[in-house]
């Protein structure tokens, strides 16, 4: 259970945060990031990859890896010790500022934004649920990805569709849980009636984790696809498959980079390290050294 804290330790952590983040955006890397596009084919990260470190240090990490684009993950902006009241809260109060620097941030790395991870969930407010529409404006990005609930979908669409933000959901191997995405039948539920900004995240290693096929979907439903998570896990098994080192497990990720580059299908990579006792910049460096060899 999270701790709560007090209005005061609340006020604190909002000024501290928005303090922070403006004070790190005075940081000059002392170079940028070199481009991670192989074959037409861009690569990039999810930043939850660099969840063991602050947002300046997850793209310097970047940076040393060599990706120039990401997805940044709601976690690298928000703070992670609040209860679900004072984080609806923190983003409801927090100035929209802190977003727009941390943009500027990425931009000055040489790093591309290819999509904000900002999860809607069952119980967001209204006002919780379109925070989340200014705050991917605010970064510079038309592109939202989100594990979410396909009962919320239409509610999401409406946001979509008045901010023109295009929302990805994300599938993950649930085993079958009501009102969740685990695979095809949960995107075509969300989709249906829905506007185009009602889009798909598909990550291809939960999705063969799920028992299906990633480069079958993919090449069926690109138009819908606003990036991929490029992660290893075995086929079929749920939630009960761990990810693994890529080449290891049961995700045809050479056959999905391959289909990128042969039909020029322009959605990004993304790594999303997930890999137990295996050190972040270790773990990518070695994902992004496999995918260029696959797309090679």
């Amino acid at each position: 259970m999270m701790k709560r804290i007090s209005r005061r330790e609340f006020t604190s952590c909002v000024a501290l945060t928005a303090g922070a983040i403006v004070v790190s955006n005075r940081v000059a890397w002392s170079q940028k990031a070199p481009s991670s596009v192989v074959e037409g084919v861009q690569l990039g990260v999810q930043t939850y990859s660099f969840r063991d470190r602050p947002l300046d240090q997850a793209i310097t990490a970047m940076i040393e890896v060599g990706v120039n684009s990401c997805e940044l993950w709601q976690g690298h902006l928000e703070p992670q010790n609040l209860d679900r009241q004072a984080l609806r809260k923190w983003r409801l109060e927090t100035p929209l500022s802190v977003y727009r620097e941390a943009g500027q941030k990425l931009q000055k790395a040489g790093i591309q934004l290819s999509a904000y991870n900002y999860s809607f969930k069952k119980d967001m407010t209204d006002e919780e649920m379109e925070r989340g529409f200014h705050m991917a404006k605010m970064l510079g990005t038309h592109v939202i990805t989100a594990s979410s609930n396909p009962s919320i979908a239409q509610k999401i669409d409406g946001y979509a569709k008045k901010f023109k933000v295009r929302v990805g959901m994300h599938n993950h191997a649930q085993g079958g849980r009501p009102d969740e995405f685990d695979g095809p039948k949960e995107f075509a539920q969300a989709m249906e009636g829905a506007s185009p900004f009602i889009c798909i995240n598909l990550d291809i290693g939960h999705f063969v984790a799920a028992g299906f096929d990633p480069v079958k979907y993919l090449d069926q439903h690109h138009a819908r696809i606003v990036t991929l998570h490029i992660k290893d896990r075995q086929k079929g098994l749920g939630p009960e498959s761990p990810t693994v080192k890529f080449g290891t497990g049961g995700t045809p990720i050479k056959e999905v980079l391959q289909l990128l580059k042969k039909k020029k299908y322009r959605i990004p990579a993304n790594i999303e390290h997930e890999i137990k006792g295996q050190a972040a910049i270790e773990g990518v460096r070695e994902s992004l050294e496999y995918c260029k060899q696959a797309l090679a």
